[in-house]
């Protein structure tokens, strides 16, 4: 089943909905008639968005940190609330760690799993719970390319989006057959905070990524939301990505595995 149709009672959520492809999936699906709930820790972006947005269809903000187990096991009841019930769940929230495991904050590291896996998992389950009943719902879970092999110089954040990946293609067999419709968006590299998040400037990895494999947030974006209309279940943005995957898939890991760590920017000394 596609994407579901949009309704004056149902809302589309969007986790890291403030910047980056967050926000371009919220435009996105905006632009495709469904109202949106944005959601992310800073609400004075998530209102200049909303602002953005226009008002053709019902945009709600709420402030939450995906981190903390409290606010997200609050935030389904603060949507039934406001009247709405969750027809999409966009799991996009995410940050990422750089640098080798050695030298890293341990609390950035766990921040890292939180987000990144605990958080999809909480959100998820409390979606499906509500969309398999009703017979109708969407989930879209934001993964990366790095979650087709090891990442040195990003371990754990490569674990992490395996992790989703692994988790979303499971949980898109169970669901087969019910009317709920699950995709990963698994983009490459696109110029967004994340590398400010993670305390680098995106720059140094412009000789790691050529200039033909970044794309635009906006077209990601919209890889990922038809990749529910569609149902596709997967998607890897851009041809060149996607030839990446595939290759790196074919090569054995002790020949990939130190080209990686070598070239890695934040494993250079």
């Amino acid at each position: 089943m596609p994407l579901p149709s949009p309704s004056p009672t149902s809302t589309a959520v969007v986790t890291g909905a403030s910047s980056g492809i967050g926000a371009d999936l919220a435009r996105e699906l905006v632009a495709r008639g469904h109202g949106v709930t944005l959601v992310a820790r800073r609400e004075d972006r998530l209102r200049d968005l909303a602002a953005d947005l226009g008002t053709s269809v019902r945009v709600e903000v709420i402030a939450c940190d995906v981190a903390d187990p409290a606010a997200r096991a609050a935030l389904f009841g603060e949507i039934e609330s406001r009247g709405l019930t969750v027809d999409v769940l966009v799991n996009n929230a995410g940050v990422g760690t750089i640098g080798a495991v050695a030298e890293a904050d341990v609390d950035a590291e766990i921040a890292q799993v939180r987000i990144n896996v605990e958080a999809v998992v909480d959100l998820t389950t409390r979606a499906v719970r509500q969309m398999v009943p009703r017979g109708r719902g969407a989930i879209l879970n934001v993964g990366s390319v790095a979650a087709f092999q090891p990442f040195p110089g990003q371990s754990g954040y490569a674990a992490t989006k395996a992790f989703v990946r692994s988790y979303t293609d499971g949980l898109r067999a169970e669901v087969a057959g019910t009317g709920v419709t699950v995709a990963t968006l698994h983009p490459g590299p696109v110029r967004t905070e994340f590398f400010q998040a993670a305390g680098v400037d995106d720059a140094v990895f412009d000789d790691v990524f050529p200039s033909f494999m970044w794309m635009p947030s906006r077209a990601v974006a919209k890889a990922g939301i038809d990749a529910l209309e569609h149902d596709r279940g997967s998607v890897i943005p851009g041809l060149a990505s996607r030839l990446s995957a595939h290759v790196f898939g074919l090569l054995p890991k002790r020949v990939l595995l130190p080209l990686l760590a070598k070239q890695h920017p934040g494993l250079r000394v």
